[in-house]
């Protein structure tokens, strides 16, 4: 297997760059980060649906499901109708604002209430949240490729540099282009595995799971469960590579589209993954799968048995998944980066930031600190403090550059230092803390404003 594992890699590497050459990125900010608002609702759902379901989805969840149960596919599900609510809501007032206003970074939509510097910091504060969400994806990847024989350092090396290459020359267009093709294989391997895993097992067993099919149980409490859903159920909104990704159809007939057909994807795709731990779980009850104990393990061990064509189609999915988040992720951050910091009107800055960034996340990815559920959770806690900000924008017309700063600040210092010293105030979760601080400062502050504006 390494032999031909190796082999596809290789071929689909080789693939995906030269899709991402002749997409060429294009020399104008809106093009390169954006494609000129251009693309279709079947392109725009599938770059949507391969940028948030990432090697997350078929190493994280798959373990997740596979160590504490049901309440892995309740958990995924939560941020699943949280993000089509706020796509059927949200995604038409911002797809008509960013083009009315011609707005191309996610940031860009503070800085039309809350002034360039809110926009700044808010680019500062998702460098730090992101990358440890986007070196979740390079730890993916590499856990694979050591299934191969690679060594964990090369396979991230490798990982980075594929991720870098194809947002650098292809932009937007050329990330879109192959996230089509992409997010076909991830929901070809996953239901192909499956269905293979299906023919192992007898569906009439699953009472051996035990405490794994109901909530709560010994890892699914209340405060867990709160603490993994509350921030994912706003990343529609929160986090800048899925948020951008709603500048960029071409109408409002492919808006729906998009929104709708990421439905279709998002709610197949969610239950194959958590089936597919729970499965493996069950084998594990019945000899026929090793005990694991690292749950971000639980994938790599599964090629190991299951056939070579179902196993290459499994780690090139997960190798899809991971590039085609990462480098979104990239994208969205360098074009913040470009307009809102050094306010370049080219892209050079922003194809300058893409390689630091790169670096940056292949470092962070090497130490792999913790799982790779809580990088991404912690992730999108951090973010949480841009919420009230980007929900004031969309509903009131008040806000201003103090209420912005101090509310971004307070926030993200707040997600942090309480997860650094394991800090429980109140006993909430960091992420409950987080939003419940964040919202607290932006209305004091907004509502102070207005009483002293009536004055």
């Amino acid at each position: 297997m390494p032999n031909e594992l190796i082999l596809v890699l290789l071929g689909y590497a080789i693939i995906g760059t030269i899709i991402a050459y002749f997409a060429k990125g294009g020399k104008t900010q809106e093009e390169y980060y954006i494609a000129n608002r251009s693309l279709s609702g079947a392109i725009s759902a599938l770059t949507y649906a391969a940028t948030t379901y990432s090697a997350f989805m078929m190493v994280g969840l798959v373990g997740l499901a596979y160590m504490t149960g049901v309440g892995a596919t309740g958990f995924e599900l939560m941020y699943f109708v949280g993000t089509l609510f706020l796509l059927s809501y949200y995604a038409p007032k911002i797809w008509h604002l960013s083009k009315e206003k011609g707005i191309i970074s996610p940031t860009e939509f503070l800085k039309l209430h809350y002034g360039e510097r809110t926009a700044k910091i808010a680019t500062i504060v998702a460098l730090v949240a992101l990358i440890p969400y986007t070196s979740v994806q390079l730890i993916g990847v590499a856990l694979i490729l050591e299934t191969a024989g690679v060594n964990y350092i090369h396979g991230i090396i490798i990982t980075a540099f594929l991720v870098c290459l194809w947002a650098f020359i292809g932009g937007l267009r050329g990330v879109a282009w192959t996230d089509a093709i992409q997010g076909i294989v991830m929901l070809l391997a996953a239901i192909t595995t499956v269905l293979y895993i299906s023919s192992k097992i007898n569906f009439l067993e699953f009472y051996k799971l035990g405490d794994l099919l109901y909530v709560p149980n010994r890892f699914w409490s209340f405060k867990k469960f709160v603490a993994l859903v509350l921030p994912w159920f706003f990343f529609a909104l929160t986090n800048p590579q899925v948020f951008q990704r709603l500048f960029i159809p071409k109408n409002e007939r492919a808006l729906k589209r998009m929104v709708v057909l990421f439905g279709l994807f998002g709610l197949l795709y969610t239950f194959l993954v958590t089936i597919l731990g729970l499965e493996l779980r069950l084998l594990t009850e019945n000899n026929k799968f090793p005990q694991i104990l690292d749950r971000d393990k639980v994938t790599p061990t599964l090629l190991a048995f299951l056939p070579l064509p179902i196993c290459l189609i499994v780690s090139l999915s997960i190798l899809a998944a991971a590039l085609t988040t990462a480098n979104s992720i990239i994208l969205s951050l360098s074009s913040m980066i470009s307009r809102d910091v050094v306010s370049e009107k080219g892209i050079m800055a922003g194809r300058i930031s893409l390689l630091v960034l790169t670096f940056a996340t292949a470092i962070f990815a090497i130490s792999r600190p913790e799982y790779i559920v809580e990088l991404a959770v912690l992730s999108s806690t951090i973010l949480l403090c841009q919420l009230p900000l980007i929900l004031g924008s969309l509903h009131f017309q008040v806000g201003d550059e103090i209420t912005g700063t101090t509310t971004i600040i307070i926030g993200f210092l707040t997600a942090t230092l309480t997860w650094y010293f394991n800090v429980s105030v109140l006993n909430l979760p960091n992420s409950v803390t987080t939003f419940i601080v964040s919202f607290s400062i932006y209305l004091i502050l907004t509502l102070s404003k207005t009483i002293l504006r009536r004055q």
